[in-house]
């Protein structure tokens, strides 16, 4: 209803209540001052058109009893009807007031009027008063503009999602406003949970992959029974599916085909092919290419042969993988600089993982020592990994003989 249409509607209803209490008033006085003048006109005229009110027929009994008594008590002798005619004072009756049914109709309370039309113009400063939620944009670049009007995106946010990083993935904010939590997201927590995706890496799972929340739920469990037929785990496959988020996206002969590559290419057992893609599980989500690439570099720039090659990749996944620059950069210089030579590198071929400029300040320090010997068959043997992993303050004291002091000194010479 307007804000107008309030006040109107009670104003009507007291204007009704006013006009019915004048116009009972009216009626009695008007009746008071017939009885006054006699009741036998009255009588006498509504007898001669054949209609006679309930409350005149009552006053006229009355009337006639009355006057009957009062002559039979003066004469006594009887009178007829028509002898009652006569005027003679009688006691005033009091009006009776008829209820009015359509009373009840007026006085309803105003919020029972009906309202108003949609069509209806109002002033400009009803219009001020009235309050509305700013309508959401066609269009956005942000899923801000959606967290308050999406249950989903709501709930989402609370169990931990970035929609801020889940925005800059194709499609994903897109995907997210056209599921229903209760209907489409709810399943798929449930599934992720018996896969063995802890609660608080849901929220981090989720923002790394939103797109399983758009997956049927029947193929996402045929992936893993997949993996369970190769004997993998169910730590092992929560362990990858939490590492590798978009494992369970791929189908089931996206994934056998990937097994049959890592198996084939390094000529790996069945135990160790499940053993590598369980270290470094995104070798099963990422692409070939870079892998393929890598295993030429180390075979035809580096030199490596294809038994050595084998041992590389299945000790350091994760040079199957890496920048083909830094490969070189730190073959390079281990091999022509250090003078290392290939069976110490399959040997030790975590130092493929480590930071180049690690491995030159800690050379150069063990050369200004005199204690850069990386040959086993002699005294004073330096392992590479002892060279690479080791904190600064242990490789001092323990393979350089040295203090920590020294060697800081020592890197601001270079």
């Amino acid at each position: 209803m307007a804000l107008w249409a309030r006040p109107a509607a009670r104003c009507c209803c007291w204007l009704q209540r006013a006009r019915l209490a004048a116009l009972q008033r009216l009626r009695s006085s008007s009746e008071a001052v017939q009885a006054r003048q006699g009741a036998a006109p009255l009588a006498l005229l509504a007898s001669r058109r054949g209609f006679l009110p309930w409350g005149w027929q009552a006053y006229r009994h009355v009337a006639v009893e009355n006057c009957s008594q009062a002559a039979s008590a003066q004469d006594g002798s009887s009178s007829s009807p028509e002898s009652s005619l006569l005027p003679v004072k009688q006691e005033q009756a009091k009006p009776e007031t008829v209820p009015d049914l359509n009373t009840e109709i007026l006085c309803e309370d105003w919020d029972d009027v009906p309202p108003s039309s949609a069509l209806e113009e109002i002033s400009e400063e009803e219009a001020v008063q009235i309050l509305a939620d700013p309508p959401l944009p066609l269009q956005s670049s942000t899923l801000r503009d959606y967290v308050d009007h999406s249950e989903t995106l709501t709930k989402l946010v609370q169990l931990g999602v970035d929609l801020s990083q889940v925005e800059k993935r194709q499609k994903a904010g897109q995907l997210l406003l056209t599921l229903d939590f209760e209907k489409d997201i709810k399943k798929i927590l449930l599934f992720l949970k018996d896969v063995g995706v802890e609660d608080s890496q849901l929220g981090l799972f989720l923002t790394k992959n939103p797109y399983i929340l758009g997956e049927d739920l029947e193929a996402l469990e045929t992936r893993v029974a997949y993996l369970k037929s190769k004997k993998f785990g169910n730590a092992e496959i929560a362990q990858m599916v939490s590492r590798a988020p978009y494992l369970l996206l791929f189908s089931v002969e996206r994934l056998d085909n990937r097994l049959g590559f890592f198996k084939n290419e390094l000529g790996l057992s069945v135990k160790k092919t499940k053993d590598l893609v369980i270290r470094l599980p995104r070798l099963l989500t990422g692409k070939l290419e870079p892998v393929k690439e890598n295993l030429q570099v180390c075979q035809i720039e580096f030199g490596f042969q294809r038994n050595e090659i084998q041992q590389i990749a299945y000790k350091t996944p994760k040079i199957l993988t890496a920048s083909r620059k830094r490969l070189r950069q730190t073959f390079d210089y281990l091999h022509n600089i250090m003078g290392i030579p290939h069976h110490m590198l399959t040997r030790f071929p975590q130092v493929f993982n480590a930071k180049l400029l690690r491995i030159k300040e800690r050379h150069k320090f063990l050369i200004f020592l005199g204690r850069a010997q990386y040959d086993p068959a002699k005294p004073s043997y330096i392992s590479l990994d002892q060279l690479v992993s080791l904190p600064d303050e242990v490789f001092c004291t323990e393979i350089a003989k040295a203090s920590i002091q020294d060697f800081e000194k020592f890197l601001k010479t270079i």
